[in-house]
Parts: C-alpha cells; sequence; structure tokens
C-alpha cells in the first residue's frame, strides 16, 4: 500500500533537468500514503516515484521494482490478494524472484502477458508499468475502483498521482471546471473521469491508459456482469450457501499481511458478516472499532457492541461531538483535494485514526448494500413505479404540494426527510430518480443557487454520467441497472473515495471483501428478486447470515454511517457555519445567490426546513476554494 506517482513525455523530447526534482516534491505531497519508504525511477523518457506504508515484505518489497533484466519497471498502490498463486505460476514458468511482495508478481506478469497482465489480477490497485524496450507506460486501475488514479496532460508530458495534491508541485492552471462543480451540486461527489480542475482527469476504474511514442489510448478491460443469469433455477437456500462460501473466501484472502489487522465494524448487517467471517478464519484474534454518537437515532454503538461480544473481538469505541466536526473540517479538506460533500468523512477519519492506534490494516463492509438492493432508495424504485400511475394532476397538484409543507422533523430519516426526497426525484426517469434522492440539489433548486454567470458556464447535461455508465450498463433488469449505476457512481466516486482519504490521511489501509471481482461477478449474476424480496432488502444476503450472526442485527433498521448534521449546524456550529456562508466569502468568486443562501441558511436556523443536505456541500466548497485557489495550497 503506498502512494504513486510519475512523469511521462508525450512528445518527441525528453523529460527536462528538473523531473527527478518534480517527483520527489510529488511524492512529499502524499507522504501520508506511504511514511515507511520512499523510491525513484528516472531514464530520461519516464520518471517515477513512490511512498511506501509496509504490509507485506516489510524488508525487502522496496519499489519501483523491476524484471531480471530490468526492462520492467513498476510502482504500485494496492494489494494484489492472489499473488502466492501467481508467484507458483510465474516460478513454474522460469521466472526468479528477488522479494517475497506482490509488487514484483505485477513485473513477470507483464512479461509474460503484455496488457492482459491485469486480468489475472485479484486486488484493489493504482499501477504503472514501464517497458523500458517498448517505450511505452501502462496505467491501470482496479476493476471495482477502490485506488484511485489521476492524470494530467501539460506542456507535452503526462503525470499521474495518486491524489490530485501531488500534481500541485507541476504547477498547472488551477481552473476550475465548471461542469465538473456542478456536478459536484447534484451528486455530492464529482463522478469521474472529471475532476474539480479543468486539466486533471480520474482514470475510471477497470480501465487501462497507455503512452506510446506520444499516443495516449484508453480502453476497458472489465465490467461488472449483470444479465448473465449464472443462477437460474437455483433454489434460494443453495445461492445463499455459496454467497456464504464465497464471502468466507474473500475475507479469507484480505487477511494477508506482515502487520496487524482489524475490522470497522458498524453493528449493521454488512459489517457483522466480515467480522463474523474474521472470527472465523483467522488464527489470531479480532480487534474492531466503532464509532457512534451521543444522538440516539444516529448511535449504532449498543449494535457494534453486541455484534463484539457475540465474536468476542477486541473491541474499542468512540463517540463523536460536534466540536469535533467543526474542528476537523479545515484538517479534511487538506486530504479531500476536491469538494467532496458526504458529511461520514468526520467518522471516517475518526475511526480510521482510532483503529491506526493499534492496526496497520481494516477490513470493512463496502459494497454489500450497492451488490444486494440495501438501500432505500431501492425500495423507493418499487414504491415509484405505483406513484407514477396516480394521474399527474394528483401527483404535482395535490400530493407535492402537501408533502413540501409537512413541518421539519428533527429526528434522522424521518417521515418528513423521506416523503421530501421521494416527491422530489419521482417524476424523473427511473434511473434519474435515484440519483435526485441520493443527491444534495434538484436541477429546481441548482437554479435558485447558481449565478447566471455561473449556469451560462457550466451548461451541460448534469446528468451526463448516469447516461454515460447507463449506455455502458450490460444489465438488462430494471432494479439491476439502479444496482449498477449505484456501484458506478455512488460507490466508486463517492464512498470509495470517502474511505480511501480518510484512511490513508491516517495512513491506514482497508480492505473489503464485498468487492473482491469474484464476488462482485457472483453477486451479478443473482436475481434481483432474491436482493429486494417485496420491501425486504437484501433478502439473499441476510439470509445466507440467518444463524451466523445475533438475530437482531438481520431484524433492525438501516441506519447507515451519517452524523446528526442537522442538529448540529442549527445549534452547536451556528456561529461556524454563519462564518463560512457569510455574503463575504460567497462574494470571493460569485458563484452563487447570496439571498438564496441566506434564505436556506435562516430556514434552517429556524427550525421551518432541514436543509443540511443543501447547506453542507455549500460549506465543503467554500473550505475547498478558500485552501485550493483563494489559499494556493
Amino acid at each position: 500500500m503506498c502512494g504513486i506517482c510519475g512523469i511521462v513525455s508525450v512528445g518527441r523530447d525528453p523529460l527536462p533537468p528538473g523531473s527527478r526534482e518534480t517527483v520527489k516534491a510529488m511524492c512529499d505531497a502524499i507522504v501520508h500514503r506511504g511514511p515507511d519508504d520512499e523510491g525513484y525511477y528516472n531514464d530520461g523518457r519516464v520518471a517515477l516515484g513512490m511512498r511506501r506504508l509496509s504490509i507485506i515484505d516489510l524488508e525487502t518489497g522496496r519499489q519501483p521494482i523491476s524484471n531480471e533484466d530490468g526492462s520492467v519497471v513498476t510502482v504500485f498502490n494496492g494489494e494484489i490478494f492472489n499473488f502466492p498463486e501467481l508467484r507458483r505460476e510465474l516460478e513454474d514458468s522460469g521466472h526468479r524472484f528477488a522479494t517475497r511482495s506482490d509488487t514484483e508478481v505485477i513485473v513477470h506478469l507483464y512479461e509474460e502477458l503484455g496488457e492482459e497482465f491485469v486480468t489475472r489480477l485479484n486486488g484493489m490497485f493504482a499501477v504503472a508499468v514501464w517497458d523500458t524496450k517498448e517505450r511505452k507506460l501502462v496505467l491501470v486501475r482496479d476493476r471495482m475502483g477502490i485506488k484511485p488514479l489521476h492524470i494530467l496532460r501539460w506542456q507535452d508530458r503526462l503525470y499521474f498521482a495518486s491524489e490530485i495534491k501531488a500534481l500541485l508541485p507541476t504547477g498547472f492552471p488551477r481552473e476550475i471546471d465548471f461542469e465538473a462543480l456542478s456536478q459536484y451540486f447534484t451528486f455530492e461527489y464529482i463522478p469521474a473521469p472529471r475532476t474539480i480542475f479543468k486539466s486533471v482527469e480520474k482514470l475510471l476504474p477497470a480501465q487501462m491508459m497507455t503512452i506510446r511514442d506520444g499516443h495516449v489510448g484508453a480502453r476497458f478491460y472489465w465490467d461488472v456482469p449483470y444479465g448473465r443469469e449464472g443462477t437460474a433455477g437455483r433454489s434460494e437456500e443453495d445461492i445463499a450457501a455459496e454467497l456464504w462460501s464465497r464471502l468466507r473466501e474473500s475475507v479469507r484472502r484480505r487477511l494477508i499481511s506482515d502487520v496487524p489487522l482489524g475490522v470497522f465494524l458498524s453493528g449493521g448487517i454488512d459489517s457483522s458478516a466480515v467480522t463474523a467471517l474474521m472470527a472465523d478464519v483467522s488464527t489470531t484474534g479480532v480487534k474492531s472499532y466503532s464509532i457512534g454518537f451521543t444522538e440516539k437515532s444516529f448511535n449504532e454503538l449498543p449494535r457494534a457492541r453486541r455484534v463484539a461480544e457475540a465474536f468476542g473481538t477486541e473491541h474499542t469505541e468512540f463517540t463523536v461531538d460536534s466540536g469535533l466536526a467543526r474542528d476537523l473540517v479545515p484538517e479534511l479538506m487538506a486530504f479531500l483535494d476536491e469538494p467532496l460533500a458526504d458529511a461520514s468523512v468526520v467518522p471516517t477519519f475518526l475511526i480510521s485514526r482510532l483503529a491506526r492506534k493499534h492496526v496497520t490494516v481494516a477490513l470493512a463492509g463496502d459494497g454489500g448494500d450497492e451488490l444486494f438492493a440495501g438501500y432505500d432508495t431501492h425500495k423507493a424504485f418499487k414504491v415509484a413505479r405505483l406513484y407514477r400511475k396516480v394521474p399527474r394532476f394528483i401527483r404535482r397538484g395535490f400530493v407535492a404540494p402537501v408533502v413540501r409543507s409537512l413541518p421539519a422533523a428533527r429526528k434522522r430519516l424521518s417521515f418528513e426527510f423521506k416523503a421530501k426526497k421521494f416527491v422530489s426525484g419521482a417524476e424523473f426517469p427511473p434511473e434519474l430518480s435515484d440519483i435526485v434522492w441520493w443527491g444534495a440539489y434538484t436541477p429546481e433548486e441548482k437554479a435558485r443557487l447558481l449565478s447566471p454567470d455561473f449556469q451560462a458556464a457550466a451548461a451541460g447535461d448534469p446528468f451526463a454520467p448516469v447516461r454515460f455508465h447507463g449506455a455502458r450498463s450490460p444489465a438488462r433488469d430494471a432494479l439491476d441497472r439502479i444496482c449498477y449505476l449505484d456501484l458506478k457512481l455512488y460507490l466508486q466516486d463517492g464512498l470509495l473515495v470517502k474511505v480511501d482519504r480518510m484512511s490513508m490521511a491516517n495512513s491506514l489501509e482497508i480492505r473489503t471483501p464485498f468487492l473482491d471481482y469474484t464476488f462482485v461477478e457472483f453477486a451479478a449474476s443473482i436475481p434481483s428478486r432474491m436482493k429486494l424480496k417485496g420491501f425486504s432488502s437484501k433478502h439473499i444476503l441476510k439470509r445466507a447470515l440467518k444463524g451466523r450472526v445475533p438475530g437482531e442485527i438481520l431484524t433492525l433498521p438501516k441506519i447507515g454511517f451519517d452524523i446528526p448534521l442537522g442538529v448540529w449546524i442549527r445549534n452547536e456550529l451556528r456561529d461556524f457555519v454563519r462564518s463560512v456562508l457569510s455574503p463575504e466569502g460567497l462574494s470571493r468568486h460569485g458563484f452563487f445567490d447570496r439571498s438564496y443562501v441566506e434564505r436556506i441558511l435562516n430556514e434552517h436556523m429556524a427550525g421551518r426546513h432541514n436543509h443540511r443536505q443543501l447547506l453542507w456541500p455549500l460549506i465543503i466548497f467554500q473550505f475547498w476554494h478558500d485552501r485550493y485557489l483563494k489559499g494556493g495550497a
């Protein structure tokens, strides 16, 4: 696990003399990703750098690593979980290894298979391979997008890095991509391949980019195989048994490490399943970590404690208060690089910091909701099908006005909150409804927020990322298509970004057993009716877990990893929020209608409406703007 970066010439000229120093500065910007070691390679056409967090082969696994004759060189961020099997195959083919690391498998596998090497890797990774004979650089990202990779094309050179901050030493122009910023207020994150900066892009998950003789090409090597009915005709009992067996194997693979491991335990179904399997497979005790809140409707600590007791874990927990959130926001923005409005970055950072005091690696349950239709939006998808059959004049003339007039409730995920969210998105086509239900601003709200000049500069389709992934989706089933989009957007560009940045800010590696690509392929083959059965979500996963985790965990309502932001904004964070969203602060760029921002802020403070989902993206953007543009960080 580490951070990687590099430069390759895409013109006729070699790299300038200062390239070595530039790569060193790029590495210095991401030292938190790899505090244990650093390494460099430069041959005049390419310069590579890495910062290492030692997980496997602590003594000899230094990067960059090359093959026997030095013709293939790699730097790599992540873990290859099937590297022991691959190593045995390669040794049988005559390859000689100088280390015990998973990184060295990559160079020998590239020798054997060329660009197809990536199809044999099971893991989470961002890889750069330099082929000295062909003078070709290969950049590739793992299938699910667990590990990040950013690309900058500037001045006849292509730069790459694990985080955007590592590209800042190049001095590229920090111009905002206004379409990306507009998408941020729709999605609460910026979907790949865009970033907040015009010049920088994200390599997409399961995408390979090759740079050779000035030509840059890109292709996809995999996709989530919805539409293959590999489990058709099989009983639920049979499928549930295989599901448990495959998840067990995925957890077993992710226990490979030369350093201590733990688990993030929320008390929900997914993290409980991972904890149960760790306790079953691990030959040492399991260390579990949980975060809670004083506000009861947000607090999952009692559930987590119940699971920890059931499996005898060494359990550690921490309670978050609003003061921590206020103090952490400026610190967290240093690690985000671009706006991300998921307020759970705060507890994710804190649980990572808590775990890092004891372990270097932690397993987590991310991916279970997307694979097994576990979100309320999946239930809303079914309800909306019925709702759309109600005559339009009743929906728009009666139901919607009544729902919008409901008084604001302070309880998390109240009926009022869910009802308002539902009617805001139900009139859209199903695939867009899902995004509106998830996101911050509807198109109408965003039109009120953005200034006329901003709207003119960001005139593109705000739902373009949905249409892009929707056009590529192999899913035929309607719910499968929604789950596919959740994987391609919310999970990959929101949740996994949050987890990567907040864990690596604490030099902690997170592993996600649900996102083993072989497990994902199996989950995609299960009919959607077994995932959302009636209005019972995660039906087949719950069946697989029955008798294996405490029974109440399978029946309690989902809470989710969130913070009591609306209450905090109205009370403890009141002065803090008013300062951040002051007219003077908003005037620094002029992107927003200040009267609209003042109105929603006053309505929220007075308790007339719960606008926390509208206010938080604004707060995060203001912090980002002041740090990266006004402050020139």
